[in-house]
């Protein structure tokens, strides 16, 4: 997995890109820069660092570049949660569990039956069954 975007606007560009599929780098200056009051250099160093980090692909099109994800959205989430949770179990993992647990009902009961039925599927290939 190439390293995760850094920041609001390396994550709204890529949003943006995910959203269109393949976009000039002047469309995402329309999208994302102009309501933010950005330079269109801006954006475009934006890119070229999202680029850098293999995040993006371009070709050239015309006098512009069209950018294209390279990763997808849902695996970039994947990543950053997995290292948020990494983070936040590090040190003290079994209150940040119980309070994860906590959360998750909060936000909807089901979601902890979801996890059970998860660490049982886990356990159960592990062992091979």
């Amino acid at each position: 997995m190439p390293p995760l975007p850094g920041g609001d606007l390396e994550d709204a560009v890529l949003a943006a890109i995910w959203e269109a599929g393949s976009v000039s780098a002047p469309d995402v200056h329309q999208t994302v820069g102009v309501p933010r009051g950005l330079a269109y250099t801006t954006v475009a160093k934006v890119l070229d660092r999202l680029r850098a980090k293999g995040l993006l692909t371009r070709r050239r099109a015309g006098k512009s570049f069209v950018y294209t994800a390279k990763v997808r959205r849902e695996h970039v989430e994947r990543a950053r949660a997995g290292d948020a949770l990494r983070r936040l179990l590090a040190s003290e993992p079994v209150p940040a569990i119980a309070t994860l647990i906590d959360a998750m009902e909060e936000i909807d009961p089901e979601l902890v039956a979801e996890l059970s039925r998860q660490v049982a599927a886990r356990r159960r290939s592990r062992r091979g069954s």
